[in-house]
């Protein structure tokens, strides 16, 4: 009775705000240390109607937690919140959740229009309200004119998009969690079908969780991000703030292409001593009490290649075109780091220098920001 209850409460909501409280969870049956769980403690609220992304490399914990959120997985520790109803026990089913897969999950004898009608008929829609939807899905997701084909007669590309159309037809989830759903698309389909998921993000205001290891992906899709890293959440952020002002120095090497320059240094007031040679950052950072390893963090775009004589001396290693602009490797005293060159700059000469945008350099405590002022 209680769990019909709880499901029929769900149905209504609809979308909710999903809230993970405390959620930890291992594989293994008695846990004994931190390093045996794959989620480490964390604590995760998504609103109504977002566009999220969990982001990290591979093994750090975002299936996991993503399954946790259908109900494919039952933490460990920790509860899990829809609108405020605790559904930490419940099957999948009860919580109305649309998921996603790496790889198709299709019904390979059945017509394409059939797969992407099957969601709504199971739940009893009126046939002309299925046959509107699936019509207007597959114009958007560009299956039209296969609807009358067997699934198993379509490519893998369009598999999948008959796989993210059976998510997006249904208009009355909690959710719609994405497990890195563009694995197996054709790169030049991948541009395409994110700017689609886009807009029927902003069409039909569903609450997305997308899951992926590719910063592009996750950078144009989301309006939040949740990076990860080794079971732990490291920042949630927007992309602007993830480039801008990285949490972390995983964070800050993890997103950018190149990522973000990290060298060991040391700090006195509003100076900091790289290497044996000063820069002025214009603040004062103050370090925390017991702080072993402090490092610059500054990314390559804030880097300006110069032959100023007051410039960090460094060696140019190599210059490497990336198609949109140049990246310069470079070397000062056994330290490496990268530049972005700007468009039409001749290419420096083999030993150069190098300028630090002082609005745009980090000071990082073991890896975490410090913060800096006037």
């Amino acid at each position: 009775m209680k769990l019909a209850l709880l499901s029929s409460l769900l149905r209504a909501v609809e979308m909710a705000q999903i809230d993970l409280n405390n959620i930890a969870h291992s594989y293994l049956a008695a846990p004994s240390s931190e390093d045996d769980f794959a989620l480490k403690k964390l604590n995760v609220s998504w609103q109504d109607g977002g566009a999220y992304a969990l982001l990290g490399p591979s093994g750090c914990g975002k299936t996991t937690l993503l399954n946790i959120i259908s109900g494919l997985l039952q933490p460990t520790q920790g509860a899990v919140l829809f609108d405020g109803a605790d559904i930490t026990t419940s099957p999948p089913e009860v919580r109305n959740i649309a998921q996603i897969f790496q790889f198709p999950v299709i019904y390979d004898t059945m017509t394409v229009y059939h797969n992407l009608a099957f969601p709504l008929q199971n739940r009893k829609v009126p046939k002309h309200e299925i046959d509107a939807r699936v019509r207007r899905l597959a114009d958007m997701l560009e299956l039209s004119k296969y609807l009358p084909r067997k699934a198993r007669d379509l490519s893998a590309d369009e598999k999948q998009k008959i796989s993210l159309g059976r998510g997006l037809v249904r208009e009355d989830v909690t959710a719609i969690l994405f497990d890195e759903p563009l694995t197996v698309i054709d790169p030049q389909l991948k541009w395409s079908l994110r700017s689609q998921l886009k807009r029927l993000h902003a069409e039909f205001n569903h609450t997305m969780i997308y899951v992926t290891h590719d910063q592009t992906e996750a950078l144009t899709f989301a309006d939040q991000i949740i990076v990860m890293s080794e079971g732990e959440v490291v920042q949630t952020a927007s992309p602007q703030e993830l480039f801008e002002r990285p949490a972390h120095t995983f964070v800050g090497q993890f997103i950018g292409s190149p990522g973000m320059n990290v060298l060991p240094c040391a700090l006195d007031g509003h100076h900091i001593s790289l290497a044996g040679h000063t820069i002025n950052v214009g603040c004062n950072v103050t370090l925390p009490s017991g702080a072993e390893c402090i490092e610059l963090g500054v990314r390559p775009e804030f880097v300006k290649v110069t032959d100023n004589n007051d410039a960090l001396p460094v060696t140019v290693e190599a210059i490497e075109d990336a198609g949109r602009y140049r990246i310069a490797r470079l070397r000062f005293r056994g330290l490496q780091l990268a530049a972005i060159l700007p468009d039409g700059a001749p290419p420096p000469s083999e030993t150069a220098g190098v300028l630090f945008d002082a609005d745009n350099v980090h000071i990082y405590a073991d890896g975490h920001l410090v913060g800096k002022r006037a």
